[in-house]
């Protein structure tokens, strides 16, 4: 053994890694898309839980990206306690499957359609695809899976050099009996949790100890008790991810390390005991990459066997280990974790964002009625949901802004650029909720009244405004573009009606009907109230520039208002139903 062959044996290791890790992100992002609809459907059912672990993490190809994401979603709110046990006991099994294609490289037949299963024969096919995806086309699932053919071909590719470069290993006698030394089944566990703890990927490790199998001298009584120890090693992973996050997140990365810790102790003892009672010939025997895949997957089912029954043993001690507090905990509205999986980050954007867009509406309709029947309460629930809104736009657009620099597909980069343009538009209209409010404090406080035709004209355009509300409301919570489309002629009129108010209001001071101090309440009044209307409108803007794929917000609404004889029947319609001739029959 040379230079040579350390640097050959790293240059496996290293592309083994990175094509792992390029292809565990890349089967990430597209099953992103999906894994909201499955954990939406999730219930506290053990068997749905187990399987929808075991799928997600069999897709995904590690444990310990869907262990975190489970993390992430108990930290936001999207799944239980209870339901995360269950996927995390799937997620184990689902694990094994790495070993399994890894144990293809393993193939030895003289028949032709045997060795074409062989990576070897098909990984320069699957490269030579991936490349060409990955360059050439422009959509982004091709290009995705473009990104995970060659991640898997560079994965077998460093596999097959890195048991190449250790072969030689087999006649050093400091590794025989280094292999000799893990046959202590306790030392051989602590050696499989160090080293899935420094990678962070059992999946990874245990393709490690197949490569390390070539050589011969890995036996089976070796080769268990590394397995069981790569299963602890793999915890590390949750575990950092749940620090700062809330008491449950915590509880379910506990879970994690428990069900591995408990199952690894019961079966080590079984293993210890048949070893010393019957000493089974077959752990004296060389392991081969087939036979790691099956003990993988033997052991991981039995921990789940032995766990699944008592789920809710470990719900009630991960509860005791990290008891409840008496303050009342802050839930994480939006948890950095699911950043990784950018179409479930995206979709917690868009639930908050609704919840932002709702407040703001009810502030601003209550703002309005403020200025008819004001209340303290009212007033303060008005400012409360102003406040709430600046929480959501500031962590709503720190949070989009991150996920823009993620690798995600063009559809939600653009989803996450609407997203970002429109909670600004919201966040306005409550802070012209708070201006409605203070206009009506301030008539309180001075004690200024309107005329009953002024108070007949704010009816008027108060209900254009309801109504427009509603509509951009309605249009971005079911992204429906038929319903934005009636937004622009509605604004237009509301515009109308500002200027119509305006020159009333300029008749009454000049008939002496009206006195200066109102007269300035009412012109904050009216600006307030177009101006929410553009934002209404604003809002309408990006709903259609989504639908026709551009941003370009005044190209939009130009071609909305001119090249569209609805636009002008709606104009039509909403002008008669918002007439100031209504204000007679108000008054």
């Amino acid at each position: 053994m040379d230079i040579f062959d350390v640097l050959t044996r790293i240059g496996g290791l290293s592309l083994f890694l990175f094509g792992m890790n390029i292809m565990g992100q890349a089967l990430e992002r597209r099953a992103g898309e999906k894994l909201r609809t499955l954990l939406s459907r999730l219930t506290t059912n053990r068997m749905a839980g187990l399987l929808t672990g075991l799928g997600i993490t069999a897709v995904i190809q590690s444990s310990s990206a869907s262990t975190v994401m489970v993390v992430g979603f108990v930290n936001s709110g999207l799944m239980t306690l209870k339901q995360a046990i269950n996927v995390i006991m799937g997620a184990n099994i689902g694990t094994t499957v790495t070993a399994w294609l890894l144990s293809l490289a393993g193939i030895d037949s003289g028949n032709l359609f045997v060795n074409l299963l062989k990576p070897a024969s098909f990984t320069p096919v699957l490269a030579l695809i991936g490349i060409i995806f990955y360059m050439f086309c422009k959509n982004d699932r091709k290009k995705d899976m473009g990104m995970i053919l060659l991640g898997f071909a560079t994965l077998m590719f460093g596999m097959d050099t890195m048991s190449g470069a250790v072969s030689g290993l087999r006649d050093i006698p400091e590794f025989q009996n280094l292999f000799l030394l893990f046959t202590n089944p306790l030392l051989g566990v602590i050696a499989g949790a160090v080293l899935t703890a420094i990678i962070q990927s059992s999946s990874a490790s245990v393709g490690i100890l197949q490569a390390l199998a070539v050589t011969g001298q890995v036996s089976y009584g070796a080769a268990v008790p590394i397995i069981m120890g790569q299963n602890i090693g793999t915890c590390v992973t949750a575990m950092l991810s749940s620090a700062g996050a809330n008491k449950n997140a915590k509880r379910a990365a506990l879970v994690h390390l428990s069900f591995n810790v408990i199952g690894t102790s019961v079966w080590l003892t079984v293993f210890g005991i048949i070893k010393l009672a019957a000493a089974p010939a077959l752990l004296g025997e060389s392991a081969t990459l087939f036979g790691i895949a099956v003990a993988h997957t033997v052991f991981n089912v039995l921990c789940t066997v032995l766990m699944l029954p008592l789920s809710g043993f470990l719900e009630k001690l991960v509860i005791r280990l990290v008891p409840d507090t008496k303050e009342p905990e802050v839930m994480s509205e939006l948890d950095e974790r699911l950043l990784n999986t950018p179409p479930i980050a995206l979709e917690c954007c868009r639930d908050m964002a609704a919840d932002m867009a709702k407040t703001a509406v009810l502030s601003l309709k209550e703002g309005m009625e403020c200025l008819r029947d004001y209340s303290k309460k009212r007033a303060e629930d008005v400012r409360k949901k102003e406040r709430k809104t600046d929480h959501y736009e500031d962590i709503l657009g720190t949070y989009l802004i991150q996920l823009s620099t993620k690798q995600i597909s063009e559809a939600d980069s653009m989803e996450a650029a609407k997203l970002l343009k429109i909670i600004g538009d919201f966040e306005r209209i409550a802070d012209h909720a708070v201006n409605l409010l203070e206009a009506a404090e301030e008539m309180q406080g001075k004690g200024l009244i309107f005329t009953e035709s002024a108070k007949a004209e704010i009816g008027v355009i108060s209900s254009a405004l309801n109504e427009i509300l509603d509509l951009s409301l309605a249009g971005f919570l079911e992204n429906d573009c038929e319903t934005a489309y009636m937004v622009e002629p509605l604004e237009e009129v509301i515009d109308q009606l500002k200027e119509q108010l305006r020159m009333r209001h300029i008749l009454r001071l000049q008939q002496g009907a009206c006195t200066v101090d109102a007269g300035f309440v009412w012109s904050d009044l009216l600006t307030d109230l177009e101006r929410t209307a553009d934002h209404c409108s604003n809002i309408a803007g990006c709903i259609i520039d989504m639908t026709r794929h551009n941003m370009n917000l005044h190209e939009s609404l130009r071609s909305v208002r001119n090249d569209s004889e609805e636009f002008r029947q709606r104009f039509q319609m909403y002008a008669e139903k918002y007439s100031l001739m209504r204000e007679r029959s108000l008054s």
